[in-house]
């Protein structure tokens, strides 16, 4: 992917974009050498998790029903986890060494210091941890991704670690900003330049993540919507996360609420301790605003006049 993408923008003329999207880290989890002698597994045998898988399940019935699904178990066996972790690790050292090569065809080529990069993924892994493999849920592990931005023409910037939240949604109006052209009015993100520009937060950042995920499995999911007592309409959850807690809302199951300063490897379900009901109430009612504030908007901002569309913007958030 890497040799295509260099034969391409070796061949163009005029101003370029390009979207380059690695397969690997990915199943099979394989590492050819020498990335596959990177990590030693005896050194990645810790895991987030609580010691048994009973007690795991207890947590929530979506858990216990996914910690019996085939490619979402992790294996009991500590020393096949850890080879697993072993090659996930290589896999993501030939990533790096790869972008390198990328990168360094930039570099000897007058691209670099006129080139906007941004370099993030689609989701994490559990590798293990909860007793769970692959992507899934309400966990950190399957959500917390990378996102590194490098900007030739803010080099100040370079290096600087930012803590606030970010989405996904954010990167393209990052790239439409960086190019001068405005972001669609249905867009639900917002530019990251400020970051990079003034160093400074804008007054109007979120405080907070959201994301979503649909568990719903037309071909062979009745056994499990049967086991929940759901329809595969209600297959999904929703989750806000801040600074110090996590909300996750399932359309016709129990919630969940964690609070991540005492509790940072989410094992302890508050949402019925009596010492939380005002705080489950109001992150209950922050994803009920979020979610009509970010509702299908295609249409919403646009409206028909005699003199052609019309649109007005909104503040993202």
């Amino acid at each position: 992917m890497v040799e295509k993408v260099v034969d391409y923008i070796s061949e163009q003329k005029e101003s370029w974009c390009v979207h380059l999207s690695l397969l690997r880290p990915h199943p099979p989890w394989i590492a050819p050498e020498p990335f596959n002698r990177m990590y030693p597994p005896a050194q990645l045998m810790e895991f987030n998790r609580r010691e048994r898988k009973v007690d795991e399940a207890s947590q929530h019935p979506f858990l216990k029903e996914f910690l019996t699904k085939i490619g979402y178990q992790a294996p009991e066996d500590d020393k096949k986890l850890a080879r697993l972790k072993s090659s996930y690790f290589g896999l993501m050292s030939e990533v790096d060494q790869n972008l390198g090569v990328l990168f360094d065809y930039l570099k000897n080529n007058d691209f670099w210091e006129n080139t906007l990069i941004i370099f993030t993924s689609d989701h994490g892994e559990q590798m293990g941890d909860h007793w769970l493999l692959g992507k899934l849920g309400y966990f950190d592990e399957s959500y917390h991704i990378p996102l590194i931005i490098r900007d030739p023409t803010n080099s100040q910037s370079n290096g600087r670690i930012i803590e606030e939240f970010t989405e996904n949604v954010d990167v393209m109006p990052t790239i439409l900003d960086w190019v001068d052209l405005p972001p669609p009015v249905q867009c639900d993100g917002k530019t990251l330049l400020p970051f990079l520009k003034d160093q400074k937060t804008p007054l109007d950042w979120r405080d907070g993540a959201h994301w979503e995920y649909d568990f719903r499995d037309i071909v062979d999911g009745s056994a499990m919507e049967k086991s929940l007592g759901l329809t595969h309409h209600q297959c999904t959850l929703n989750v806000l996360r801040d600074d110090e807690y996590k909300y996750v809302h399932f359309t016709n199951l129990p919630p969940l609420f964690f609070d991540l300063k005492n509790d940072a490897g989410e094992f302890v379900d508050q949402s019925k301790n009596p010492e939380y009901t005002s705080k489950v109430l109001h992150y209950s009612q922050k994803m009920l605003s979020w979610r009509m504030n970010h509702d299908e908007q295609t249409l919403t901002h646009i409206k028909l006049t005699e003199d052609g569309p019309a649109y007005r913007e909104s503040p993202r958030y």
